[in-house]
């Protein structure tokens, strides 16, 4: 498979602010934890956070901070916490019979704890539970990377010892202590209250009503999707997320062999603003040169 990566005057623009802020730059009289070079699309969130478009190996994250800064299972070094909660990331990917679940940068498994609330945004789960529960936080202004998740669905809210909770629809997410490498979901309906975290904050495994499906078709829309440069969902090359409504230009165009819509429907166009040819997939598709579109996805209609 051949790639094309075309990298735009304005990422330029913005691997230069970021590569400023990496070697001291300061804004409001505060160093800014930053990434060494940022690629993706950056806009402003809230509390002063900054969310970016793509993984955090898309965006060359420096080696060692974030969500990388942590041992093999999530736990971050005392003496690295500052570091540690530079940047977190939130990508959609799939965990088996639970469909599409949000993992950290770190490619564990998050979870939402049905006591908590989201409307407003509270954390419940403090003091030993935080220990079997560690609460995904991020320092003032740091960044999160999101792939396959709304940025209008990310926040964060403040826990009772003053730190910032990232949220996902309001709900705040954690990670389970026994999950010890990628694709460990053994925190899923632990006490009939935790459950692994899709993309829309909802709860995997069946927790809550899927999306209503289109006139009587048995396949709901999707309402986002993860699209891979290679084959069978592999990390090894690069990929992207894209959520709807309506159609949806892709940032990297014509380089998508696999895609990931968490058993929902879309509908893959050749040319950007949904044109060309097009192509209907139901769920995930691990080759797309099985049904003939394997680098030609250009824009994705959602809905």
């Amino acid at each position: 498979m051949m790639r094309k990566h075309v990298v735009s005057f304005a990422a330029l623009m913005t691997a230069g602010v970021a590569l400023l802020s990496a070697c001291g730059g300061e804004v409001s009289g505060a160093p800014v934890p930053s990434a060494s070079v940022v690629t993706g699309e950056e806009t402003a969130g809230p509390d002063g956070l900054r969310l970016t478009s793509g993984t955090a190996k898309v965006n060359n994250a420096t080696p060692g901070t974030g969500d990388w800064a942590k041992g093999g299972d999530g736990t971050p070094d005392t003496a690295a916490k500052d570091v540690a909660e530079r940047w977190v990331e939130l990508r959609a990917t799939r965990a088996g019979e639970l469909g599409t679940v949000l993992v950290n940068g770190a490619g564990l498994t998050l979870y939402r704890f049905d006591k908590d609330s989201n409307k407003p945004p509270k954390s419940t789960c403090d003091g030993d539970c935080a220990v079997t529960w560690p609460p995904l936080t991020l320092a003032a202004k740091g960044r999160i990377f999101v792939s396959g998740v709304k940025k209008s669905a990310v926040g964060v809210v403040k826990r009772a010892d003053g730190r910032l909770q990232v949220t996902v629809d309001g709900w705040p997410v954690y990670r389970f202590a026994k999950d010890k490498k990628p694709g460990d979901v053994l925190g899923q309906g632990v006490g009939g209250t935790w459950f692994a975290v899709r993309p829309d904050g909802g709860k995997a495994g069946g927790g809550t009503t899927p999306p209503p499906a289109d006139n009587g078709s048995a396949a709901p829309k999707a309402q986002s999707a993860i699209l891979f440069d290679d084959a069978d969902f592999s990390d090894s090359g690069a990929s992207q997320g894209v959520a709807g409504p309506g159609c949806q230009d892709l940032a990297r165009p014509d380089v998508t062999s696999s895609i990931v819509t968490g058993g929902g429907s879309v509908k893959l166009w050749s040319e950007k603003e949904c044109k060309g040819t097009a192509k209907v997939i139901t769920g995930d598709v691990r080759d797309l040169a099985d049904v003939g579109f394997d680098d030609t996805v250009a824009s994705i209609f959602f809905g």
